[in-house]
């Protein structure tokens, strides 16, 4: 069975001059356009091709790599548009067609926007959607703290940036922990810091060492200790200088300081944290 929008392994049945033939079973013969025959070819060979629709809704097979699969978030630019949606350069001769009904906002031209290619179950066609949200999974129980993950930007928010981890579930990258701009669309790698009840994920940017995981109240009452008992720091520090001195977001600090002054080890005084001795 044929797996459209997908890469499949396929036997080369005959030639002629418009190219190779291959063995598509129930789907019948499957042309793979002459661009894409090698000379070594000879009838009997497996191939490795990807399945698409031509421009006239014909199963056709190609060598080249799409940007996306079946299946795939990713981030694709707007080749064209016209009134009945959006055209996206997926890797492909033939654009990957988003219908408004598919679109967040109109799709502009020369922009780029993440998308999740699927099959249209009525028309058996390969669209693209804009609506990725639909298409993000809860994430399984092993997405504990501290696993390392593949993150795709998908959007902004007043908090941070919401990413596409793993290529399924959904994350948030908190804006008070990114060290550096990002923008949507780019590719990075985090660290799984919690897994809400609803499955969805609070990441880290980059890789963090199972040592960073250990809770910040303890690693700050060691600074405190190595200091000599004090530090010239307290909730209303710059976060600049908070990540300078510490490495952690100030949000984080904050958290750990009040975790700390609720467990009376500590105090504020004068724009001090002062260890409490016991």
């Amino acid at each position: 069975m044929i797996s459209l929008g997908n890469w499949n392994e396929m036997t080369i049945v005959r030639f002629t001059d418009h190219g190779a033939y291959l063995d598509g079973g129930d789907a019948g013969e499957i042309l793979m356009p002459r661009a894409y025959v090698r000379p070594e070819m000879r009838p009997g060979d497996t191939v490795t091709v990807f399945v698409y629709l031509d421009q006239e809704e014909r199963l056709v097979a190609t060598t080249e790599t799409p940007l996306a699969r079946v299946g795939d978030f990713a981030c694709l630019r707007v080749n064209w548009t016209n009134r009945y949606g959006a055209f996206l350069d997926w890797g492909l001769m033939k654009d990957l067609f988003v219908p408004f009904a598919e679109q967040r906002e109109p799709m502009q031209r020369g922009r780029s926007y993440i998308i999740y290619v699927r099959l249209d179950e009525r028309t058996r066609r390969i669209v693209g959607t804009a609506r990725v949200d639909r298409y993000l999974r809860p994430a399984p129980a092993d997405y504990a703290r501290g696993r390392e993950v593949r993150l795709l930007v998908w959007q902004r928010t007043p908090l941070g940036y919401k990413v596409i981890v793993d290529g399924a579930y959904a994350g948030l990258v908190y804006a008070d922990s990114l060290y550096e701009d990002v923008h949507v669309g780019q590719e990075l790698v985090g660290t799984v810091v919690t897994r809400r009840d609803d499955g969805k994920l609070d990441i880290a940017p980059g890789h963090i060492g199972p040592d960073r995981f250990r809770d910040f109240a303890d690693a700050l009452l060691d600074e405190l200790q190595a200091a000599g008992g004090e530090l010239p720091f307290t909730d209303d520090s710059p976060a600049d200088a908070i990540r300078a001195r510490f490495g952690v977001s100030k949000k984080t600090f904050k958290r750990a300081l009040g975790t700390l002054y609720k467990q009376r080890l500590v105090s504020l005084d004068e724009g001090k944290i002062k260890l409490i001795r016991r």
